[in-house]
């Protein structure tokens, strides 16, 4: 029998200031629709991923693509993963620069099949190998970012389930302000910030550092295997991470059943979800 589609995507969890919250809110709807539109075509779960993270790449307001936040040297070093649950392919870029949508470039790497995590320069050798044409650096810091060379709130994901049962995540950053060049967080890590199996989806956002340490996306994966629904799973997997690191974070989910689930220890985590139950709804 045919799946019933759904789809979740977070803007990044931490706080955002009142004046933007409307226009975040609406950078979510657009990218969960433009997902949306493709499961309901038919479309794959990794499609409908891969689409909705270029839309908030696309979109300054959010830290990942163009607007991502600058690291120690003021240079934009950027992480992608993407992973589908039912083969367990997944494809992951970390510190790259020059590309426009480094959540294309993880796509291009879980395509090509012959690894998992491709970093730095050798990210970009592979872009320049597979037809990505190069940015200038510079198109993709955005003027606010320069002027005030200011964090802003961290990620950005989609998690979705498609017609024929497959689960995808999605996660695209620009990474942490004034980080060390070179430094990696959990979006491209999979099962620190991406990971997605045949129980569930998950993407994350928050502090990397303390993610990656307690493998949360595999653990909340885990809880779903383990009879958890979605909202409650998310929950705990953020009281772990409170009780293991004193750390917050934000994370949206999909289980096999579709049921979208989301939670956040921040202020704020703009979220758009669709299922066939509802039009899209949106929440901070």
């Amino acid at each position: 029998m045919e799946n019933q589609p759904s789809i979740i995507v977070h803007g990044g969890a931490g706080a955002i200031k009142d004046d933007s919250l409307a226009a975040r809110l609406d950078g979510c709807k657009a990218a969960a629709l433009a997902g949306w539109n493709i499961l309901c075509a038919g479309g794959s779960a990794v499609d409908a991923a891969e689409a909705a993270v270029v839309i908030l790449e696309d979109n300054p307001l959010f830290n990942a693509g163009t607007g991502s936040t600058l690291n120690s040297l003021g240079q934009v070093e950027m992480d992608a993963a993407i992973m589908e649950g039912t083969s367990l392919r997944a494809g992951a870029v970390a510190a790259v620069q020059r590309v426009k949508n480094p959540i294309k470039l993880a796509r291009s790497v879980f395509e090509d099949g012959r690894h998992v995590l491709l970093a730095g320069e050798g990210a970009s050798l592979f872009a320049r190998a597979n037809g990505f044409s190069e940015c200038d650096p510079a198109a993709l810091i955005v003027e606010n970012e320069k002027q005030r060379w200011a964090s802003k709130h961290g990620t950005v994901g989609c998690v979705a389930l498609d017609c024929d049962g497959k689960l995808a995540a999605a996660t695209s950053t620009g990474g942490t302000f004034n980080k060390l060049p070179g430094r990696v967080g959990d979006s491209p890590l999979i099962g620190c910030g991406t990971y997605a199996n045949t129980f569930g989806a998950v993407s994350c956002t928050g502090h990397g550092e303390a993610i990656i340490r307690v493998l949360m996306a595999r653990d909340v994966v885990q809880l779903l295997q383990d009879g958890i629904e979605p909202t409650e799973a998310a929950g705990m997997a953020l009281d772990n991470l409170e009780e293991l690191t004193g750390s917050t974070a934000g994370l949206i989910l999909i289980d096999a059943r579709g049921r979208v689930g989301f939670g956040r220890s921040t202020t704020h985590m703009p979220v758009c979800y669709v299922t066939a139950a509802c039009e899209a709804k949106t929440t901070v």
